[in-house]
């Protein structure tokens, strides 16, 4: 199987591929809005919500375990640094400063920064980049009478989810010419291994800087210019994108309004 990285667009019909992008990208931004408040229960309705959705889209869990894959480390070193630093009772007389409020405190905040997570790639995932664009422009048109270029918005965030998984490609790659030339990522221990990581931070910064460049002589060669701009495929509203985007409303809505209520 290819290797599948963070935003990347997958091609598909799906009832999840169908749907309008502005339906999902709205969805998007209130599920985040509920993983930051979410509670124990409220979590386990949004971890059924997001599997859910994976299976609409036509993703199975090994892909969305394998985007993110590369961002394993980051979620242990969220987790080890509540784990550690939060006071509170001990798990462990010998080690006092593992506690069960750091356990508590850890565990939620990891979760909220992989539902966070899944939630993105569900929508990069299953929506292509030019929709993408199209989306987030039309969602801010409304803006451009108090002088918020809704174009030019869209255009970064395009470009910067784009950005994603070229770099995690880049990442790779640097990976496999440091090992070919004989180093090491995965022996030694946790300290060891993220030194080994970090000699990969200034070839990438380099590598970032040299794709930026390329893009932009991209742009102005095929006569790019700001302003707004026709698009091939105009976005519709259809009765399932009114019934989709109404459905999860109300169902993020209900979830919301489980913190109300005594448990």
């Amino acid at each position: 199987m290819k290797t599948l990285h963070l935003g990347q667009f997958i091609p598909g019909d799906s009832p999840v591929h169908r749907l309008d992008p502005r339906v999902k990208i709205l969805t998007v931004l209130l599920l985040s809005i509920v993983i930051l408040n979410a509670g124990a229960v409220e979590s386990l309705v949004v971890t059924a919500f997001l599997l859910a959705a994976v299976a609409l889209s036509g993703l199975s869990v090994d892909r969305i375990a394998a985007a993110l894959r590369p961002l394993a480390w980051f979620f242990a070193i969220l987790f080890c640094l509540h784990l550690f630093f939060t006071e509170g009772r001990p798990i462990f007389s010998s080690l006092p400063t593992v506690t069960y409020e750091g356990l508590g405190l850890g565990a939620a905040v990891t979760w909220q920064f992989v539902a966070l997570v899944v939630s993105a790639a569900v929508l990069t995932m299953t929506t292509a980049p030019s929709e993408l664009v199209g989306g987030f422009e039309r969602l801010l048109r409304p803006f451009n009478r108090l002088g918020v270029p809704s174009h030019d918005i869209a255009i970064m965030v395009s470009v910067a989810l784009r950005f994603v998984p070229t770099l995690l490609e880049e990442v790779e790659r640097m990976k496999e010419a440091q090992a070919a030339r004989g180093a090491d990522f995965a022996g030694g221990g946790l300290i060891r291994r993220l030194r080994k990581m970090a000699t990969l931070v200034i070839p990438l910064i380099l590598c970032t800087f040299r794709r930026a460049d390329e893009l932009a002589l991209a742009m102005e060669g095929r006569g790019y210019h700001r302003g707004p701009r026709t698009y091939l495929r105009e976005l519709k509203f259809t009765r399932a994108d009114y019934a989709a985007l109404l459905a999860v409303t109300a169902f993020l809505a209900g979830v919301e309004a489980l913190r109300f209520l005594p448990l």
